[in-house]
């Protein structure tokens, strides 16, 4: 089979992985006898904040697989072609799209063949090539994948800007649903432990990520951002991934039902307001089954859960309170606190011109004591309703692997 056969092959087979998006490493100092560089704003099919798209190759070294995920289309019990690509094969594939400015980094990521160790090996083999005969400095992303050798891990994180662990569910028990085989805290947890001494000792500047398959082994959405704001707080972690369970038909072997991309936004959302928007784990606020409401975004779901709390005086809220506005990112909750040194707000239309979406944040703010609009005007009765039926707000983050 020739290269361009096994590209396709393969990299279909690697759009389940998706724990790459934009990142800002530091650049590797110059040198003249090397080319590329980072992008400075991203790679892999994401747009930089000036609407630049970006991409990179993303496939996978080989979809053989020992091990037999029942989520996974790779899974070893699934009769299908396996391929592979050697580190030469792939490396100088990457080169030649790079060279035509096709792509500004390389996602490696693989199935197991043989071992964990043998086809990391073969990973790091392919960077070690790209890094050294072909000079490339640019971006690489390297999957570590379950129970990866120490010594594999800290030789990866040499060559790779960026490395990252699937864990695929929130907890052990989960795990076992979908992945029987493998051991949650040895098999995925210790690479992650691993990866995250090297970031502390100075490697591996953009950090590392993880993904979720959400819905395929029926856990909630309290568990899945439990353990996410863990891994934030303790693991260091760069970003978490969500990934709705689509069954890869006609390999499918759960009873979950596909998942809505609704839910897997949601889950976004409450993870952006996590990162950026100085939310708490239990600001967010869930239905009675654990889950998010997929009626309304969880900012507005909090806004309106704690009623008591709004509307806000824009002129005196503090910066962590504006953020809790419906309506107000982290741009215009800047602008707005750096407005009002010099002088008062008066007028919604000031806000409009800071950023302010004044349709969602209305019901929620005052202007020299002014209310500016109605919670009923932006929300159906149905979303009404929603509340009756809904918790106050997540469990404690400390223990993110109990079953709840």
């Amino acid at each position: 089979m020739d290269t361009e056969q096994k590209l396709t092959i393969l990299g279909n087979a690697a759009k389940y992985d998706i724990c790459a998006s934009t990142s800002a490493p530091q650049k590797r100092p110059k040198d003249q006898d090397y080319i590329g560089s980072n992008a400075p704003a991203g790679i892999c099919h994401s747009y930089t904040p000036d609407g630049r798209c970006v991409s990179l190759l993303k496939v996978l070294m080989t979809n053989s697989c020992k091990n037999n995920c029942k989520y996974c289309v790779n899974r070893v019990s699934n009769d299908f072609e396996r391929v592979s690509f050697e580190p030469e094969e792939l490396a100088r594939l990457f080169m030649e799209l790079y060279r035509r400015n096709y792509l500004e980094g390389i996602f490696l990521t693989s199935g197991v063949q043989k071992s964990t160790a043998y086809t990391m090996g073969r990973m790091i083999e392919t960077l070690e090539i790209l890094r050294f005969k072909y000079k490339y400095r640019g971006y690489a992303h390297l999957k570590a994948l379950p129970h990866a050798p120490t010594d594999l891990i800290e030789r990866g994180a040499q060559l790779a800007d960026r490395m990252s662990v699937n864990l695929e569910t929130p907890n052990p028990d989960r795990l076992k649903v979908i992945a029987e085989e493998k051991n949650f805290m040895l098999d995925l947890l210790e690479p992650v432990n691993i990866i995250q001494k090297q970031i502390k000792n100075g490697l591996l500047k953009a950090g590392q990520t993880t993904q979720f398959v959400v819905g395929a082994a029926g856990e909630t959405d309290a568990e899945l951002l439990r353990t996410t704001a863990w891994l934030y707080k303790k693991k260091d972690m760069k970003r978490v991934y969500f990934s709705a369970f689509i069954p890869p038909s006609p390999f499918h072997s759960l009873t979950s039902l596909p998942v809505p991309l609704l839910r897997e936004h949601r889950l976004y959302q409450a993870d952006w307001l996590m990162r950026f928007y100085q939310f708490e784990i239990n600001d967010l606020v869930l239905q009675k089954d654990q889950n998010l409401s997929l009626e309304m975004d969880p900012k507005l779901v909090f806004a309106i859960k704690n009623a008591d709390r709004f509307p806000i005086e824009i002129n005196l809220a503090p910066f962590k309170t504006l953020l809790k506005i419906p309506g107000v990112g982290p741009t215009a909750a800047r602008r707005i606190y750096r407005a009002r040194q010099d002088n008062k707000l008066t007028d919604i239309n000031e806000l409009k011109n800071m950023g302010v979406v004044v349709k969602r944040a209305k019901p929620f703010i005052l202007i020299n004591g002014k209310a500016q609009g109605s919670v009923k005007n932006i929300m159906t009765v149905k979303q009404l309703e929603l509340f009756q039926s809904m918790t106050s707000s997540l469990a404690s983050a400390q223990s993110p692997f109990l079953l709840t």
